[in-house]
């Protein structure tokens, strides 16, 4: 697995060395200690996740509040999606700015989505398998989100937003600035 930095360092894309003959491909999608090595701690993920959507289909900006906080690792099995994840820890050097990486079937990147992240996708293409592993379980009290076109994060889609399809739920997050946030982790 090669590391690849990002705009903001604690987010980093991993890029799997793919081995390809006649009969496929074969890659490992994840190696704990490997992993670890790279962060420089300790990683326990708990739970996988898997969402099948439609070209145009929103899902964020989510996160977690402490204790409940997530780190996720996420990729794409097929498709395509634009993966976004937004530094909300006040007090971080790159407080409000946010990683924006292409995530697909055919590259098979992954994006590593620290906790004290604002997470969301859009996909790209006609239709896109999204899967990730997370840190922490599920917690409903704790989940928060970010309104996906918020002035002052400025996000770049790639989709006009008349195409985007979006849950009721997603459209009514507060505004970046209205948002609870964390303290720097």
């Amino acid at each position: 697995m090669k590391f690849i930095k990002t705009n903001i360092p604690d987010v980093i894309i991993g890029e799997p060395t793919v081995f390809k003959d006649d009969r496929g491909y074969f890659f490992e999608s994840f190696n704990k200690e490997i992993f670890e090595k790279h962060l420089g701690k300790p990683i326990h993920f708990c739970q996988d996740n898997q969402a099948k959507s439609t070209k145009g289909v929103l899902r964020g900006l989510h996160y977690q509040l402490p204790p409940y906080a997530q780190s996720k690792l996420v990729r794409v099995i097929s498709g395509k999606v634009l993966d976004i994840a937004v530094d909300i820890r006040r007090g971080s050097d790159t407080f409000g700015q946010y990683v924006a990486v292409e995530l697909s079937g055919e590259n098979k990147h992954q994006l590593f989505v620290p906790a004290g992240f604002a997470h969301g996708y859009v996909v790209l293409s006609k239709e896109a398998i999204f899967s990730y592993k997370v840190d922490n379980y599920y917690h409903k009290e704790s989940e928060r989100g970010i309104i996906y076109n918020d002035p002052e994060l400025q996000i770049d889609w790639k989709l006009p937003l008349s195409e985007l399809i979006i849950s009721e739920k997603d459209k009514v997050q507060p505004a970046f600035n209205k948002a609870d946030l964390f303290e720097k982790i």
